[in-house]
């Protein structure tokens, strides 16, 4: 199991600052890639254009965190800014070199970006999925590792078992994270399609589609189809063969053939009613 980092990002790069053999450098904008566990997957190219604007007459303000690989560096904290730099066709950007593992390269990137809120919910729950696969921690520990309550981190991982059409809707924020858990109690997820519909068309709120939902629960619950009854004859075999066995008996009668059901307790109670079978 990985050492526990656990004490904030802005803690975790202090401790990095700490260290004499860290480097600020000017490196060609070509030699960075970004972070292989970058858990952002949805850049805004508006903002990406805006800050490239900004970069191309201020210059890039705070330097990148990097971390030195076989093929030049790995982006650790400001892929957005590297983004920008090579649109604005930069050369060089300044970095900050620091030796870091691939676990805190993992928990930095995901913690940069809780910070700055820039992570939609079903990001979010990957990276949290991903490091409690990859750390071998639990929910429990890794909530206290990232100042998360546990309760934050089940509720973000439960997304992921969504069908792919509402996890896409919540990346494009077209549902919530609310919306998504409440469309988790939904009992018929055959029609996760209508009620999505009726959430944009009346632009529900939360309360709202739990409300909606819990109506079609009770729906589906109220149209559940009572058994048909037994014949009359098949239910006095039953209690006949319940009586002298002494335990319960189920006849069930297809069209075609059928099948008894005996219940037995444990092996002693299996041997009592196979002996009375054997003498029948």
């Amino acid at each position: 199991m990985a050492r526990g980092l656990g004490k904030g990002i802005n803690a975790l790069f202090t401790d990095f600052n700490a260290k004499e053999d860290e480097q600020f450098l000017e490196v060609k904008v070509k030699d960075c890639r970004p972070n292989p566990y970058q858990p952002r997957k949805q850049f805004s190219e508006e903002a990406i254009e805006e800050l490239s604007q900004s970069i191309q007459e201020h210059g890039i303000l705070q330097p990148l965190i990097v971390r030195k690989s076989i093929k030049g560096y790995e982006i650790v904290a400001g892929e957005r800014r590297y983004r920008a730099a090579k649109a604005a066709d930069l050369e060089k950007v300044p970095v900050i070199v620091k030796d870091m593992t691939d676990e805190q390269m993992m928990e930095v990137a995901l913690l940069e970006n809780l910070q700055r809120e820039n992570l939609t919910p079903i990001e979010e729950a990957k990276a949290y999925q991903s490091l409690i696969s990859t750390l071998e921690v639990t929910q429990d520990v890794l909530a206290k590792r990232l100042g998360k309550s546990r309760s934050h981190i089940a509720n973000s991982v439960r997304l992921l078992g969504l069908a792919p059409e509402i996890i896409e809707k919540i990346n494009e924020g077209v549902l919530s994270m609310g919306h998504g858990r409440a469309l988790l109690g939904l009992k018929d997820q055959s029609k996760s399609a209508a009620v999505i519909e009726r959430i944009e068309s009346e632009r529900l709120n939360v309360r709202q589609t739990e409300k909606l939902i819990a109506e079609l629960n009770e729906r589906k619950a109220k149209k559940k189809t009572r058994r048909p009854e037994k014949d009359i004859f098949i239910k006095e075999r039953e209690d006949t063969l319940r009586e002298r066995l002494g335990t319960d008996v189920t006849i069930h009668k297809g069209k075609k053939k059928g099948k008894i059901e005996i219940e037995f307790f444990d092996n002693d109670d299996l041997e009592r009613i196979l002996n009375w079978l054997d003498h029948k």
